[in-house]
């Protein structure tokens, strides 16, 4: 499919993951940054022997120089063994090295057992780094972070999914999430010890530390998967997985100091319906218009739709649906100023059969719904 004279705002779709190929069992949990030449990185997890979210499984990426219409072939970003290496949060730095913020854990930690404290420090989910100075092809040794990057006492742990931040101040800003240990004599696995947080960097990744930090075990709001944008006014602007839905799926928060604090902590945002799921979050810049991709039917992973703000986040309405097939996890990106790109996981009669990109004009984003 192309876009022509005649239908300028016609999305085009390309398959660069698709469930069972190149040794893969399943690929889930997309991201997708550009780099300044314009190549486009599209990382996931790459699970070997099954889709569970434990065992074997890799980083993954593949490489577009065409603006994600055709992809090359797959690499292995960050291989942990035969054990776990996922949720990967990338970042482009000014000077086109791509930062990769991860987490590592032993095979056999499944996330039960790690919520449960059944897992040692060492077999349990620690922070990690790589880079890349040439766009992807290779990447350094790791480095691990997790001494400066997670408080003792969490069990859970996860970066983003999708991509991490580069303010225009110059931090890197990448959202997280962990887990509490159980207040009483349950198991620590209820929702209500789910709690957000995030990585700072102001020096481009060479030393870390932890920014706000939002948990109250009250089964209400207890954020998970988070995503980040910045506003124009220099806020950033935070949206999160709510794993607590008595006042509904998502929740929000703003930082006036560059991701140190909350201004005030993660509120309900009613405005954005759907199931209990990781979104993703895209600035335009230039217009000043706020986009969040999710799925839309408020009961099942499916309807992946690209909703819009007109007032830095305070409401929300729907701007581009793909279509109403299941879909799940979801990432965004600029590929250029006159197209958006969405990373998703998406199949016919599973969320996650492929993991597709779809290219679509902010022409169709920015103007009246369709």
């Amino acid at each position: 499919m192309s876009v022509t004279a005649e239908h300028p705002a016609t999305p085009e779709t390309s398959v660069p993951f698709r469930a069972g190929e190149s040794g893969y069992a399943s690929f889930r949990i997309p991201a997708v940054v550009r780099a300044p030449d314009g190549t486009l990185l599209a990382f996931c997890e790459g699970r070997r022997a099954s889709s569970a979210d434990h065992g074997d499984i890799d980083i993954v990426l593949r490489r577009s120089i065409d603006g994600g219409r055709t992809w090359g072939p797959l690499r292995v970003a960050v291989a942990n063994g035969a054990n776990l290496a996922g949720n990967p949060a990338p970042v482009v730095l000014p000077s086109g090295r791509v930062l990769l913020v991860h987490v590592r854990n032993a095979a056999a930690a499944t996330e039960d057992a790690i919520l449960r404290g059944r897992v040692s420090a060492a077999d349990g989910r620690r922070v990690w780094l790589t880079h890349s100075d040439d766009t992807g092809l290779t990447w350094s040794a790791g480095r691990d972070l997790t001494a400066r990057t997670k408080k003792p006492g969490w069990r859970w742990y996860a970066t983003t999914p999708g991509h991490a931040l580069y303010t225009r101040e110059g931090r890197v800003v990448v959202p997280a999430n962990h887990s509490l240990p159980p207040t009483g004599t349950d198991t620590g696995t209820e929702a209500k010890y789910n709690g957000g947080h995030c990585l700072l960097s102001d020096d481009d990744g060479a030393t870390w530390r932890i920014g706000y930090v939002d948990d109250n075990p009250d089964g209400y709001i207890n954020a998970n998967e988070t995503c980040a944008a910045q506003l124009p006014d220099g806020r950033l602007y935070f949206n999160t997985r709510n794993d607590s839905p008595s006042p509904g799926n998502r929740a929000d928060a703003c930082s006036a100091d560059g991701g140190a604090h909350l201004t005030r902590p993660f509120r309900p945002q009613a405005g954005l319906t759907g199931p209990v799921v990781e979104g993703s979050l895209l600035h335009l810049g230039d217009p000043d218009v706020l986009l969040y991709s999710g799925p839309a039917d408020p009961a099942a992973r499916a309807l992946m739709t690209v909703r819009r703000s007109l007032d830095s986040g305070v409401t929300w309405q729907p701007a581009h649906t793909v279509d109403g097939l299941p879909a799940a996890y979801s990432d965004l990106v600029r590929v250029d100023d006159g197209t958006v790109g969405l990373l998703y996981e998406t199949g016919d009669f599973s969320p996650y059969e492929t993991i597709t990109f779809r290219r679509i004009p902010v022409a169709a984003l920015t103007g009246p719904y369709a």
